[in-house]
Order: structure tokens, then C-alpha cells, then sequence
């Protein structure tokens, strides 16, 4: 199966954190203080509550990120606040001692122990990282999950530019193929964890019987060249 896509636009509208922290979890057995932190940074999303949501973050966090700002980009994202509050409360999985959590598509986030009380250290604003191929690639399958047509054209190389926009994404995946990319997607996300060769600014990860997706960085942002 291949897929074409467009190009990116030129800046991320958020950071990994907070839709990472979409799918946190604990094991069984007592909660911990980190988790007991994630259950109230939900519940003040959930209750549009950005200010308490604000005052669980690290104060290295508030350093970089205004209150107003950290309200703004909540409300200007609301599907992946909603998205974010309805996996935190959740089925949780493990939380290590270290306070780093392991979830999701492996992801992780990190909390740290401040004034007596546990605070997220990472930043909810970034939605979508490019950092690396498997960020990029974590980052598309969550677009297409919350069908952020508009999103997924960020992880399109320049060279597709003249071939996508939002409709034509659209269409991609709810057209006529819809299943077959539904089955595609749904092996990416299986096989999240296979080898990734990077050499330079290309990169492939090979996946399922014969399958591979190839990844081009441009301008510092990875993104998806093909998908077999």
C-alpha cells in the first residue's frame, strides 16, 4: 500500500506532553502520589479548569510558559484536552519509582517532587512532536485517531506540497480505502516499537510482512515520505 501526502505547516501547534499524557497509567495495587497528580490534572481538564491544571507544572515549566499562555493553547485545542482527560481517567498502567511513567505507544512522562507535592515536568503544550522518527510517526497515528486532517498535512513532506490539502487527506483515509487504511494504521500502531535505521535526514522502520515507512527531516522536523 503506498500513501502520498503534502506539505508541513511551519510551526507545531503544541508539545508531545499532554497528548502523551492522554494515555498514562498505573498498575494494580495502591496509588501512588505521581498518579494521584495525573487523576487531579485530569479532573481539571475535564472541568475546563486551566488555572489548577496550570499549578500542577513544575516551576520550571511555569518559568518558560505563562499562565495566559498555557490557558490559551487548552481552549485553542479542546479535542485533545477532552482526548487527553478521557485516557488519564482511564485504565492506568505503571508508574515507576522513579516518577517516570511508561505508556501509550512508548511514550514517557516525567514528574518531579517539588514544595511536597509531585509536579508534571514536561511541556502539554506540543501536541504533535517531530523530534525524531518516532516521535513524528507517534504524533501522526494520534492525528489520525482524533481525525486532525489538518495536522496530518504537518508530517508531509515539501515535495507532496502540490498534491494535498485537508480534503484530499480527508479523503485518503475516509474514502473509498477507508479500510485499508484503517488495517495499515492500525499495523503501525502494532509494530510502534520496531527498529528505526536512521542515517543522515533519512530514516525507515520496516514493519509486518514486508511493510516499511520512510521518513525524510526537513527544516528539523521528521516526516512520513511513504507508508507501505
Amino acid at each position: 500500500m503506498g500513501l502520498s501526502y503534502n506539505r508541513v505547516v511551519a510551526r507545531l501547534v503544541a508539545s508531545a506532553c499532554l497528548a502523551l499524557v492522554a494515555l498514562v497509567a498505573a498498575c494494580g495495587g495502591p496509588r501512588t502520589a505521581p498518579t494521584g497528580t495525573l487523576d487531579r490534572y485530569a479532573s481539571a481538564l475535564k472541568a475546563k479548569n486551566y488555572d489548577a491544571a496550570y499549578d500542577l507544572m513544575s516551576s520550571a515549566f511555569r518559568a518558560q510558559v505563562g499562565k495566559d499562555e498555557f490557558v490559551r493553547m487548552m481552549r485553542d485545542n479542546p479535542r485533545e484536552v477532552s482526548d487527553t482527560a478521557s485516557r488519564l481517567t482511564g485504565k492506568k498502567s505503571r508508574v515507576e519509582v522513579t516518577a517516570e511513567l511508561t505508556y501509550g505507544l512508548g511514550d514517557t512522562l516525567h514528574l518531579v517532587h517539588e514544595s511536597g507535592g509531585w509536579r508534571i515536568a514536561e511541556n502539554p503544550l506540543t501536541f504533535y512532536d517531530q523530534g525524531t522518527p518516532r516521535d513524528a510517526l507517534r504524533s501522526f497515528l494520534r492525528a489520525y485517531r482524533l481525525e486532525r486532517w489538518d495536522v496530518m498535512l504537518r508530517f508531509v513532506p515539501k515535495s507532496y506540497a502540490a498534491l494535498m490539502n485537508v480534503d484530499k487527506m480527508k479523503m485518503q483515509f475516509t474514502g473509498e480505502r477507508k479500510q485499508e487504511m484503517a488495517q495499515l494504521m492500525n499495523m503501525l500502531e502494532a509494530n510502534i516499537d520496531e527498529p528505526i535505521d536512521e542515517q543522515g535526514n533519512d530514516a525507515r522502520m520496516r514493519f509486518g510482512a514486508g511493510f516499511e515507512v520512510k521518513f525524510v527531516r526537513e527544516e528539523g522536523r521528521w516526516r512520513l515520505r511513504d507508508l507501505d
